[in-house]
């Protein structure tokens, strides 16, 4: 196989972790592929949501990660068209892969820079899925319909995890779309541990998310209130909307004495294998995921799962790892809350044991290597 030289386009990148999935997306494909090719991202030098210019890092050059990865840090003050276009045609790569669908920078700009390039992919990143339109679809409907009058999209080859993403894609840009499904790699665990997950009493729940809407995580609180049962809810992430947040304070307020729900601030990626280990479930009520890392390293650390039935992971309480629910009945959430609460040692052990290897069987399929390898040739 021929070594490639991939020129990543993305928003945010490591050691930023506050965008949540992509961030993990990318490290992880890298991680993996990094033996058979070379990759160049262009990001920007602070984190989601952030001012503060990474440690460590030298901006508005090119920083050498690993033997197979180096990154480009732009700096807020020199990330324009003109400083865009000469690091482009500054940079020898084989093929583009352009992160996302609406963002300027990141997104449309490099696209049309790139329009004349014959190998530029685009990772939609669930950007096309119907549960995105939730939130401003008026702009995003008025940006997609421009784009199609300038073809924009039209020598590009879209990645989508899956196939229901590869449908959303084809669905709103056209069956002639050229889509290549792959899903995403897990992250390469450091340990094998074998170690028996021993249920708390009180039952411990962790939510790991942007504090958003499409996250729910106000969902996710309100659902606590019919719950009798005591437990712990621990909710780690960064803070999207101060108004929302206030609402979910509100709601946490209101919870009876027996439920105990904390904020414990922004977790590093690295912490979070370790952090799921320290608790009973993992829960995620969400608009939609297109992949869920977080569910999948959830299941790598033998931590049930209770999430929407928005996300590729399917048939869970069928599998005994957990559960997938129609989030918009509240009272449905709240009954598979008390039930995971009330589970019996021995069957709480026999769903840690499951989570481990549904998640085991995921990770060590060689077709995962072979499809995301494939999306380079």
């Amino acid at each position: 196989m021929q070594r490639k030289k991939i020129l990543i386009i993305i928003d945010w990148f490591l050691p930023g972790t506050k965008s949540g999935g992509p961030v993990r997306s990318y490290a992880n494909m890298i991680a993996h592929l990094g033996a058979y090719h070379d990759f160049y991202i262009i990001t920007r030098d602070t984190d989601y949501c952030s001012e503060d210019v990474y440690a460590d890092i030298n901006s508005n050059t090119w920083n050498q990660l690993d033997a197979h990865t180096s990154v480009y840090y732009f700096s807020k003050q020199k990330l324009n068209r003109a400083n865009f276009t000469k690091l482009l045609n500054e940079t020898p790569f084989d093929i583009a892969y352009i992160n996302g669908i609406y963002s300027w920078n990141f997104s449309i700009l490099p696209l049309w820079l790139l329009r004349k390039h014959k190998n530029v992919i685009v990772a939609a990143r669930g950007m096309l899925n119907p549960q995105a339109f939730s939130v401003k679809k008026t702009k995003k409907k008025v940006f997609l319909a421009i784009a199609k009058l300038l073809k924009l999209y039209k020598n590009v080859k879209f990645h989508a995890t899956n196939a229901d993403e590869a449908n959303h894609i084809k669905a709103i840009l056209g069956k002639q779309s050229k889509v290549h499904v792959a899903p995403n790699l897990p992250r390469i665990s450091k340990e094998n541990s074998t170690s028996k997950k021993v249920k708390s009493s009180p039952t411990t729940f962790v939510n790991i998310a942007r504090i958003s809407i499409e996250k729910g995580t106000l969902t996710m609180i309100d659902a606590l209130h019919k719950v009798k049962k005591a437990l712990v809810l621990d909710i780690f992430g960064p803070i999207y909307d101060e108004a929302y947040w206030e609402l979910c304070q509100k709601s946490i307020g209101t919870l009876p004495n027996h439920i105990k729900v904390s904020y414990k601030g922004i977790l590093r990626s690295e912490d979070v294998p370790i952090i799921l280990k320290n608790y009973d479930f993992f829960v995620l009520l969400s608009e939609g995921e297109n992949f869920g890392h977080a569910i999948l390293e959830a299941l790598m650390a033998g931590c049930p799962v209770i999430i929407s039935d928005q996300t590729p992971w399917k048939q869970l309480e069928n599998k005994r790892v957990g559960w997938d629910i129609n989030i918009s009945n509240l009272s449905g959430a709240s009954a598979v809350i008390e039930k995971a609460s009330e589970m019996t040692t021995s069957d709480y052990e026999l769903y840690s044991r499951n989570a481990k290897q549904l998640s085991k069987e995921f990770s060590e399929n060689p077709e995962l290597i072979a499809l995301n390898l494939e999306l380079f040739n």
